[in-house]
């Protein structure tokens, strides 16, 4: 397992080291939030289960939305999912972590290092590795964090990773095709859990397949897009006036 974040034997991880650690990490996840707004970028943390349906909810994004997308997406081993993305018309970067169960703020700047393609974007998709766990505790300096749950998972995943659910802003809930054959699987089941997890409950139910829902993620995504876009914008004129002579 993970011999950063501590997920793996905690017997032989000082907390003082770790505290270390994200202490770093936060810091330069400062700087790539800093960098993310002053190009009036959204930034969003993908995350999720291995098989949730991350890369295919990106693939049906870009055939239904005007905004320019970029990816890093993140595997233990392959470049897999980047090659999907690219050959979905979506500018992407793949990041091969290892034995890495989770992105940090480190590998997503120097991913971003020199890579034109990844901010001439609108919107910037971090696909972090399938997990439940890690990837909720370290910041990337995204703007929003999103988590796609497929109905496969069964409803008592929020529960059982509470601080993944409670960080998120939004929850994809994907495959939502497949209901008619899941037994006793019930939407508002899932909704019921959330409610114990999530500060405040967004979910939005989606079929990659059908496209149902996809125009209600398009949506939000085009929302948040504007109003990251805003922020820079009144943010340049700011220092305009700020540069101005007396």
């Amino acid at each position: 397992m993970c011999e950063t974040c501590g997920c793996g034997d905690t017997a032989v991880v000082d907390v003082e080291v770790q505290e270390s650690l994200l202490a770093e990490n936060d810091h330069l996840a400062g700087h790539n939030r800093e960098h993310f707004r002053e190009a009036g970028l959204l930034a969003l943390n993908l995350m999720g289960s291995p098989g949730s349906g991350k890369t295919t909810v990106l693939e049906a994004t870009r055939a239904r939305t005007d905004l320019r997308l970029s990816a890093l997406s993140a595997d233990l081993a392959t470049d897999r999912d980047a090659a999907r993305l690219q050959a979905a018309g979506i500018a992407a970067r793949s990041i091969t972590t290892g034995s890495a169960c989770h992105l940090d703020a480190r590998m997503v700047h120097e991913a971003l290092h020199h890579w034109d393609a990844g901010w001439d974007a609108d919107v910037l998709c971090i696909e972090n590795v399938g997990n439940l766990v890690c990837p909720a505790i370290y910041d990337l300096g995204q703007d929003a964090n999103v988590i796609v749950l497929s109905v496969t998972e069964g409803p008592d995943k929020p529960l059982k990773y509470p601080v993944m659910f409670r960080k998120a802003d939004l929850v994809l809930l994907t495959k939502i095709d497949l209901l008619p054959y899941l037994r006793g699987m019930d939407v508002e089941d899932i909704r019921a859990a959330l409610e114990r997890t999530m500060p405040e409950v967004r979910m939005i139910p989606l079929s990659a397949e059908t496209g149902e829902g996809v125009a209600d993620w398009v949506g939000w995504l085009e929302g948040r897009r504007n109003a990251v876009a805003s922020r820079a914008t009144a943010a340049a004129a700011d220092r305009d006036i700020m540069v101005q002579p007396g």
